[in-house]
């Protein structure tokens, strides 16, 4: 019997090495909480995992403004200490100053213009690399997983946390990433029937997540903090889009 519990105990420690080797640590430990409460419980040890690859898809526009907006929100927790975020694109259409209304300071964003998707993937895993930088945001269409494999070495070392929207992508694509995100924009909440645009409110479905449980989350962005409306069960439509992108 004693034997049992000291190989459960060995065991248990493996698992927690392992996870900490992914971007995961103990709730215990002194961790950084991007407040977004009950959602965090999806991931192990209750905290949202750094030091990892996150990739987040958008199938249509709308979806990948809504995804930038609730990146920003994840950037200003990131951010709050200091530190450099670099944001790696082939266009600039995300407007930079609306991410003041986030609480990222301008001067806390680099942000790189590369017309080539291999020059953008070159440029995303040497960024990745550097380790004065907090965290790096890739714009791309899609990814193998030969290349997020690469990308998750390259964090592991320099325990820079990546974000990456995909936007264009293929059936059944497996991906080495330890969460993967989908955002989609839902009509703003407009305070005590007060005219004009509201705050910003998603749709977060958590498609999967290394270790831990996926699910769908409304989430909106209001008092300069993420407040969480609403968990539900994802529909069968959603199922389905779940399906498709493997």
């Amino acid at each position: 019997m004693q034997l049992d519990t000291i190989k459960q105990a060995k065991v248990a420690n493996l698992q927690r090495q392992i996870l900490a080797w992914q971007g995961y640590k103990d709730k215990d430990e002194s961790s950084q909480s991007l407040g977004l409460g009950a959602l965090e419980h999806a991931f192990p040890g209750q905290t949202f995992p750094l030091s990892c690859i996150h990739e987040f898809i958008a199938d249509k526009y709308e979806d990948e403004a809504a995804t930038s907006g609730f990146i920003g929100g994840l950037l200003a927790t990131l951010l709050n200490k200091g530190g450099v975020c670099i944001w790696i694109g082939s266009t600039q259409q995300l407007f930079a100053p609306a991410l003041k209304a986030f609480g990222v300071h301008p001067d806390q964003v680099i942000f790189i213009c590369m017309k080539r998707e291999k020059d953008i993937l070159w440029a995303l895993e040497e960024t990745l690399k550097c380790v004065e930088i907090q965290v790096v945001v890739a714009e791309i269409k899609d990814l193998d997983f030969i290349q997020s494999r690469r990308l998750q070495l390259a964090v592991e070392k320099s325990k820079v946390t990546g974000l990456i929207l995909r936007t264009a992508i293929r059936q059944q694509m497996t991906t080495a990433c330890a969460a993967r995100w989908h955002v989609r924009p839902l009509p703003s909440m407009v305070v005590d029937g007060l005219p004009g645009v509201g705050f910003p409110l998603w749709a977060i479905h958590l498609l999967k997540v290394r270790n831990g449980n996926p699910g769908y989350w409304e989430v909106a962005w209001q008092s300069n903090r993420f407040t969480i409306i609403s968990k539900q069960v994802p529909n069968e439509k959603q199922r389905i889009i779940d399906l498709k992108v493997g």
